[in-house]
């Protein structure tokens, strides 16, 4: 008897191969695999042999599986069946001998399901998805041998199997392999809770897969926030721009924003030892890029890295100046913000005292209320320098700076460039003042307007 388990021991052993060899197999990382090919390696090789034609393997593999199952099953059956039914008589029990060879053919069979499935399927199964490289690469000769003995019976079974799908309109041949985006975010976000990949690469790829969902109208810089250099300005006036604004490229424009001359790098300018106006823009200036507000930022990033161009006056619909765009902004819809701007580093809103604040205004008008505490129409405006200009009646000079009295503050202007409010400082007078009255000063003129 101790022979005939030994034979049940090592059938089960033989499907336990088998099952351990499908999962590591079928789970190794082809990439891995075509390296370690590539290096040399024989196991490598042959495991790739394997895993070119899956349904082969597969079909190697349940033959194998099926076979053990099968031989398990008939010698356990026919070894222990009789050997049960006469202990069971032996015993006293009084059932006609034909069913009780049943029960006892039953009662073997889910024994010997039991530890089949357990040292047969399900330990090794496990192991195999714990080591699934090691193991592959271990037993790649075993398998590739197998394959090539089972290889008629292979052949046969994988032409059967293809002409049943072909019958159920399935082709056979078609590349299932293909991994949808939703996979792969998925397996992403698995291995961040897992610890494999940190959460900075996690947000890089994610930023990766929206990339190509983003337009430059969206990642652009507006065009009052962008610093120009004006055609009626004289060569000192863009020197001393382009040394406070600290930027690289700027656009150069005539009487309007949407008159767009050209760019002009810092590069440039500098190189020049005599700097005149007309010398810089003959030498200098270079043909603007432009781009429309709708170009993808995948399709634009891939444009501006073949033409070398850096920097992108950004359309809208009536060919009239959106913004601007850079590739420094479209690396940081990627990576994240490189940090490196001093304009950031700058608080919109900034308190000097208890009733006292330095406002920018590019700041929400409505942040602007909700931090100084005053009703300010924040329907009518978005922006804090909107509300100023709004006040004013008209657009200051720059460099001008001047005052107004409305809805309880006290605002002078600091500083006007390019037609657009830099900062002012305002001061809480009395909040209960809303809308009675404005006081404008500026030039030596003062307007009171009563609302």
């Amino acid at each position: 008897m101790t022979w005939q388990l030994l034979l049940q021991l090592i059938l089960i052993l033989v499907n336990a191969v088998f099952a351990s060899a499908e999962i590591a197999v079928l789970s190794v990382n082809d990439s891995k695999l075509e390296k370690l090919a590539g290096q040399g390696d024989k196991r490598a090789k042959r495991l790739l042999t394997l895993t070119f034609q899956p349904a082969r393997f597969l079909a190697t593999i349940q033959v194998g599986i099926t076979l053990a199952g099968f031989l398990a099953s008939a010698f356990a059956a026919d070894n222990f069946s009789d050997r049960l039914v006469n202990w069971l008589i032996g015993k006293g029990v009084r059932i006609p001998p034909a069913s009780l060879k049943t029960f006892s053919v039953i009662t073997i069979t889910l024994i010997l399901s039991y530890f089949t499935l357990v040292l047969g399927e399900l330990v090794p199964k496990r192991v195999a998805m714990r080591k699934s490289e090691k193991l592959a690469l271990v037993m790649s000769g075993l398998i590739y041998f197998i394959s090539r003995v089972f290889a008629p019976v292979v052949w046969f079974l994988t032409i059967s199997t293809n002409a049943i799908l072909r019958l159920l309109r399935i082709d056979p041949n078609a590349n299932d392999d293909e991994v949808t985006e939703e996979e792969i975010r998925m397996m992403i976000d698995e291995g961040s809770e897992r610890g494999s990949i940190h959460p900075d690469e996690r947000d890089m790829i994610e930023n990766v897969f929206e990339f190509n969902n983003k337009t430059a109208g969206e990642v652009m810089v507006h065009r009052m926030e962008v610093c120009i250099l004006w055609m009626d300005e004289p060569i000192s006036q863009w020197e001393r721009t382009i040394l406070e604004s600290r930027h690289t490229i700027y656009p150069v424009c005539g009487e309007t924003v949407d008159d767009v001359i050209g760019t002009l790098s810092i590069k440039d300018f500098f190189r020049m030892k005599e700097r005149t106006k007309e010398l810089v823009l003959k030498e200098a200036v270079k043909p603007a890029y432009f781009v429309p507000e709708t170009v993808r930022t995948d399709i634009l990033f891939r444009n501006m890295r073949v033409t070398r161009n850096y920097f992108a006056i950004v359309l809208d619909e009536y060919g009239g100046m959106s913004g601007i765009i850079t590739m420094k902004d479209l690396i940081e819809e990627i990576v994240g913000d490189l940090g490196y701007d001093d304009k950031d580093e700058l608080p919109e809103i900034e308190r000097i005292d208890t009733t006292t604040w330095k406002i920018r205004g590019s700041a929400p008008l409505e942040l602007v209320a909700k931090q100084i505490g005053v009703y300010l129409p924040v329907d009518e405006y978005e922006t804090f320098g909107g509300f100023v200009f709004g006040l004013l009646g008209n657009i200051p000079d720059d460099d001008s700076t001047p005052e107004l009295e409305e809805y309880g503050l006290l605002i002078k202007v600091q500083k006007v460039r390019d037609r657009r409010l830099e900062s002012a400082i305002v001061c809480l007078i009395d909040a209960s003042l809303n809308n009675k009255k404005t006081s404008v000063k500026g030039g030596g003129r003062q307007i009171n307007r009563i609302e």
